[in-house]
């Protein structure tokens, strides 16, 4: 597992970056489509608009219904031709005139939501815009050739054509801004389900690596529970084994003192066993969260009192003892008696577990609006932050140093907790590394 899971990370990072770069890279093709496919678009638009704009810029005013006088005659050839040459666009036109033949021609290729500005220019110093946004910096749009399109289109009479020379050279220039926009607009959408996909599979990295993290820490919760569990059944299994050794022996058989004293060994032995096994499968029931409660009225008071009397021996032998202010006014509940004994058996046990010689153990209650609060602290070796997040997991085990005599199988705060959410009841510890720790519950009255 220590080779595989670097491994795996290793492998699927490598994935998504390979992934994002395609995306990035697909996502860059795609632009460079779009803005190829735009340019195409607008130039034939703007293509088809000046020519439309030629076709009538070439031609001679209608003399069909001039109306002459009689007996007047003609000006010269000369002066004719300069009467009858024809208009400038910017003479013939209007300015909406031509965005409405621009904007014509814009919709029949499909760019109804592109805006654009115009002007048409002639060598005479005439010209007319600006168009649909109505900017009043048509130059600064025009040198802005990084966020804007610019398309110059010459309005020339075409060679050979009897009006060659007589008409102004005209150039109509189109700008649409913003061209950037134009494009993620267009491709929002993909872009969207491109990102909403790779969050997708983020998502989905981090969760498989969580659950990885997980199943290692599991098994090696795991392996510590089995070594655990092997140790704790090999001593009495060994001292029973001794014991009925013993007991075979002619000089015990013979001697009755000796054998009730072997005897009582093996009971006692055995008595561990049974309480190992019992631990093992209230776990069990937690697991399948089949605790089933025997709420009775119960006196706190009185369940500390027989608890801390069971432990007065262990007290002695740490040196340490116990400072009781019972203070509740009504310690009445609705509990699990047994569930609830050991409850607070499992704290005090932990209490003198975790704890050098000459320990204090203090155990006080208080009443509270809806209940009873039980506190019992200790000054201990006390844990860390990071022991403190993990103290009610199932199987952990806070580690103790050069204190070798603490045995269990992790599983006696994970008991408390589940006993206290079972009675609606809630519970906080605070702990300080070498200080000691606390353990704080609120039970309800009824819950």
């Amino acid at each position: 597992m220590k080779r595989i899971f670097p491994l795996i990370i290793i492998l699927v990072s490598l994935s998504l970056v390979g992934i994002f770069y395609i995306q990035v890279s697909w996502f860059r093709s795609m632009l460079l489509v779009k803005e190829d496919q735009l340019r195409q678009k607008i130039f034939m638009a703007m293509n088809d608009t000046g020519q439309e704009l030629m076709e009538q810029k070439g031609t001679l005013p209608s003399l069909k219904n001039r109306r002459t006088r009689p007996n007047i005659s003609w000006p010269s050839d000369q002066l004719m031709m300069e009467l009858l040459k024809p208009s400038t666009i910017s003479e013939k036109f209007t300015m909406f005139e031509v965005q409405e033949k621009l904007r014509k021609n814009f919709n029949n290729y499909g760019l109804q939501d592109v805006g654009f500005e115009f002007e048409i220019a002639s060598d005479g110093g005439d010209f007319l815009g600006y168009g649909e946004l109505k900017s009043r910096n048509f130059d600064r749009l025009a040198e802005d050739t990084i966020n804007n399109f610019k398309w110059i289109f010459p309005l020339m009479v075409p060679p050979g054509s009897d009006m060659e020379g007589l008409v102004p050279a005209e150039t109509m220039t189109v700008v649409v801004p913003n061209v950037k926009n134009l494009f993620f607009r267009e491709l929002r959408w993909m872009l969207a389900g491109s990102i909403a996909f790779t969050l997708i599979m983020l998502a989905a990295f981090f969760i498989t690596v969580a659950a990885l993290l997980r199943q290692k820490k599991l098994s090696e919760i795991k392996n510590d529970f089995i070594n655990n569990m092997t140790h704790e059944f090999k001593t009495p299994l060994a001292t029973i084994s001794l014991a009925v050794d013993a007991l075979r022996t002619e000089k015990v058989s013979n001697d009755k003192e000796k054998m009730q004293y072997f005897t009582g060994i093996i009971k006692e032995e055995n008595k561990r066993m049974n309480k190992h096994v019992e631990t093992i499968l209230q776990a069990a029931l937690m697991d399948r969260q089949e605790i089933q409660l025997d709420k009775r009225p119960v006196h706190v008071h009185a369940v500390i009192e027989q608890v801390l009397e069971n432990f007065d021996l262990q007290l002695q032998n740490k040196g340490g003892h116990a400072i009781v202010q019972l203070n509740a006014p009504n310690d009445l509940i609705e509990a699990d008696e047994v569930h609830f004994t050991n409850l607070i058996n499992n704290l005090v046990d932990n209490a003198v577990k975790y704890s050098k010689d000459h320990l204090e153990l203090k155990v006080s209650t208080v009443s509270t609006a809806k209940g009873i609060q039980i506190k019992v602290e200790d000054n201990g070796i006390g844990m860390t932050k990071e022991n403190v997040k993990r103290i009610f997991e199932k199987f952990y085990r806070v580690h103790t140093g050069n204190l070798h005599n603490v045995k269990g199988f992790g599983l006696g705060l994970s008991y408390v907790k589940t006993i206290v959410d079972a009675h609606h009841g809630k519970i906080k510890v605070e702990s300080a590394l070498g200080k000691g720790t606390s353990f704080t519950i609120d039970m309800p009255y009824s819950g």
